[in-house]
């Protein structure tokens, strides 16, 4: 019953492209345009025809981990680019409407990220082995959007453009004390006391970062200018000049984004500017693709820019510019994906090969959320003042690479 039900509604979805799916009873079937190249699957487990119908994105995601959804020549980026393009096309299958509105029914509950739950959605991803970040991110492991430049750009130079250009919208001086929210494993924080003498505060849940950030600090001498605390945002104290906050905004939660921009509120000076960097939709709001939420980033959420704008309106901020990053993020992933691969033999020496697949699925599925689906990076600067920033975009117009050469530093171990 369940192979009939799943081979019609593939009958229905795949209106663009060619699948083959082969079924659990040995069954072949072909969906969608007879002339186009084919993407074959093979499902070997009979309880994925019933799991798939009822909730695909999880689904697919855990049989392509557990092995009992394979690929012809494993070519994952071009089976999960042919269900993005026909879910594109048709968005409003029955289907897929009533599972859309439910998830984003229950987002309230699944994104209570109160403190005790934060730092353990942060354990659960940020506290993995240090080793593997070094298989795929850059050697200032910098773990968000890069801004790109040229097609050119690798990925280091892409990095350091985007920390040169965070600097700017930040307009920094000496003496100013800057409060980076999600510090990460410490790079931005100590590029902004190196390069500009700020003072800088880094706060973090994982506990793997903030050892790795304090030794960083450490080894460039930069402990005087530079401290880092194993803290949640919402205990910090105090006043700042200037607060950033990169890819930490995702984390926060629905339930979540009034008292986050409010806090930003609280902590800084009546003439200060901040800056949050996070990724975004631009299809209005939604919810957490399931399998992202259960086995990547529990309580996260990509807003829409409408309810970023929501929060930040009732939180005594004013917007002083926005800036929309669109295939920065595609291309960042697209050369972490390519690092990674590279890099699986080393990856299964530190995790198993469901792990590998695992992590395999979700750089994939993010880099074509980014090049298909409506995700972007939103830049949102703000200020309590509306003239705490130039009233004109010269000052950005300069040359955003880095003026001062890369932290070519080797990242010890926590």
């Amino acid at each position: 019953m369940w192979i009939r039900a799943l081979s019609s509604f593939l009958s229905k979805f795949v209106q663009h492209g060619s699948l083959n799916v082969s079924f659990p009873d040995g069954k072949e079937r072909r969906y969608g345009e007879p002339s186009a190249e084919t993407i074959s699957i093979y499902l070997s487990e009979s309880s994925l025809p019933r799991r798939i119908l009822l909730n695909p994105e999880l689904a697919l995601g855990e049989a392509y981990m557990d092995g009992t959804l394979t690929i012809e020549n494993d070519d994952l980026y071009g089976f999960l680019e042919l269900l993005i393009m026909n879910q594109r096309h048709q968005p409003n299958l029955l289907h897929y409407r009533w599972l859309a509105i439910f998830r984003v029914a229950i987002r309230w509950f699944t994104q209570l990220n109160r403190i005790q739950k934060s730092q353990k959605n942060v354990t659960h991803h940020y506290d993995l082995s240090g080793e593997l970040y070094d298989l795929f991110l850059d050697a200032d492991r910098q773990y968000s959007c890069g801004y790109y430049e040229r097609l050119t750009d690798t990925l280091e130079t892409a990095q350091e453009n985007k920390k040169s250009l965070i600097a700017k919208k930040l307009l920094l001086s000496p003496e100013h004390k800057v409060l980076d929210i999600g510090s990460g494993w410490g790079g931005l924080s100590l590029f902004l006391a190196r390069s500009f003498g700020a003072k800088v505060t880094g706060v973090t849940l994982s506990q793997e970062q903030f050892n790795i950030s304090r030794a960083r600090a450490a080894n460039q001498h930069l402990e005087a200018d530079v401290q880092f605390l194993l803290q949640d945002y919402r205990d910090v104290t105090g006043q700042f000049d200037r607060i950033v906050s990169v890819g930490m905004f995702e984390h926060v939660g629905v339930p979540h984004h009034q008292e986050y921009f409010e806090t930003l509120s609280s902590l800084l000076k009546p003439d200060g500017v901040a800056l949050v960097h996070s990724i975004g939709r631009t299809d209005g709001p939604g919810a957490t693709n399931p399998w992202i939420a259960k086995h990547i980033f529990p309580g996260g959420y990509s807003p829409a820019l409408s309810e970023m704008m929501l929060a930040i309106e009732k939180s005594g901020l004013c917007v002083t510019d926005i800036e929309v990053w669109r295939l920065h993020y595609a291309q960042t992933l697209r050369d972490w994906r390519s690092r990674f691969e590279v890099n699986l033999d080393r990856a299964r020496q530190l995790y198993d090969d469901r792990f590998c697949r695992m992590w395999r699925f979700y750089l994939v599925t993010s880099e074509l959320a980014f090049q298909l689906n409506g995700h972007v990076v939103f830049q949102v600067q703000l200020a309590k003042k509306q003239d705490s920033v130039p009233l004109t975009r010269e000052y950005l117009a300069d040359k955003v690479s880095a003026t001062m050469a890369p932290d070519t530093e080797t990242i010890p171990d926590a």
